[in-house]
């Protein structure tokens, strides 16, 4: 899940990759070298993917800075440690039971919907995401006198992940603590808490979203990523005035899911 790299950012004196090199920076090579690492527990560094998870909820800017030395070091965008697909992937099976729990489900339900939750949601829906930014971003978003440099399809799924991850942390381990006590009560301050921990994780996803593709210097107009933050303002004062409950509406889905 690697960015390219420009064929002339790593080009010799003469401007020509040998092809030792080149081999060694192809987007394949990269990806046999992440999942190749995926299976070495003891080589990934834990410590420091705990540490990019905390701040992109206090200062995601400053994650992305670490991926810009990351360029200037090993020639890549995107981490070449798993250590932080691990770590997502144990938050989404802990919270997902979290969520099967709270809602009475049985255990092969919480097992179905764990299943639904990891391949449907994050990953299928994910590959979805990716794809149509990835597209978008090589389309329109390239600087004319840039090229020569294009975003991998890769680079996006691993921006997913990133904005992803605040998202699931507020809805699926935040928004347990009230579900059934507040926002379940079909009263004004229960879809009122709910709507808001939508609008907040959605409103997270969208940003780190924006700062992944910002931090490319060879994009540009990067802030018409910013442009899904207004319907997503007006669809939230909207549910507000009709009494719409998202999280009402997931439950329900859940619930559908697994019968």
């Amino acid at each position: 899940m690697l960015p390219s790299t420009s064929v002339h950012a790593s080009a010799h004196g003469n401007g020509v990759l040998s092809s030792r090199d080149a081999a060694r920076h192809t987007a394949g090579a990269k990806r046999y070298k992440y999942l190749r690492r995926l299976f070495r527990f003891r080589q990934m560094d834990f410590e420091f993917a705990a540490w990019q998870m905390l701040y992109l909820f206090t200062s995601p800017q400053r994650v992305y800075r670490n991926f810009h030395y990351r360029k200037q070091t090993k020639d890549q965008w995107a981490r070449d440690d798993p250590a932080f697909l691990v770590l997502l992937s144990v938050w989404l099976c802990v919270s997902t039971i979290g969520f099967g729990f709270v809602l009475d489900m049985g255990f092969f339900e919480t097992i179905k919907l764990l299943l639904w939750v990891v391949f449907i949601d994050c990953v299928g829906v994910g590959l979805l995401i990716s794809t149509l930014m990835w597209f978008i971003s090589n389309k329109y978003l390239v600087k004319r006198q840039s090229r020569d440099y294009d975003v991998e399809w890769g680079y996006a799924f691993d921006v997913h992940l990133n904005a992803f991850y605040p998202l699931l942390v507020i809805l699926h381990f935040i928004q347990l603590f009230f579900i059934n006590h507040v926002i379940l009560t079909d009263t004004f301050i229960g879809y009122l808490v709910g709507n808001t921990l939508w609008l907040i994780a959605v409103g997270y996803y969208i940003y780190v979203t924006f700062l992944g593709y910002s931090a490319l210097p060879f994009l540009k107009s990067t802030v018409i990523l910013l442009y899904p933050f207004a319907p997503l303002i007006l669809l939230y004062g909207l549910s507000l005035a009709l009494g719409w409950n998202f999280t009402h509406t997931l439950c329900s889905f859940y619930k559908y899911r697994v019968k």
